[in-house]
């Protein structure tokens, strides 16, 4: 299990805000910002709210990550691809059912502001 992800981002304030946006469907919100340009963000764990997705200010961040966020139903997936589009992210693949990686694979994908690929998956029809 993954106790927590370090993003580098170009633009702190931008990248927050995408994500902050994207997220929220999947019950992630504001954490801590122990410094300038460095900040959580809180995921719903078994124990409770917790600091998962650290994103943190690189001007040479470039973009050349996936990351997949586990959504409970296709509903979730979809509320974060609109999510996320609306936050300014790029369309990199609608709400679909995706069984080349196996039968109930659900997933969309977004670019963030720094061209990361990000997902929303579920795994179950």
């Amino acid at each position: 299990m993954i106790d927590h992800l370090d993003l580098p981002v170009r633009d702190h304030a931008t990248s927050r805000a995408f994500y902050l946006a994207a997220l929220a469907p999947l019950g992630y919100r504001p954490g801590p910002e122990p410094a300038p340009g460095v900040g959580a963000l809180l995921a719903p764990t078994p124990g409770g709210l917790a600091p998962v997705l650290w994103l943190h200010h690189d001007p040479g961040a470039r973009g050349d990550v996936h990351l997949a966020f586990l959504a409970p139903d296709r509903a979730t997936v979809e509320a974060f691809h609109a999510a996320a589009l609306a936050a300014g992210g790029t369309d990199g693949g609608a709400p679909a059912e995706r069984p080349e990686y196996h039968p109930g694979y659900y997933a969309a994908y977004v670019r963030d502001p720094d061209g990361a690929n990000v997902e929303a998956v579920c795994h179950h029809g």
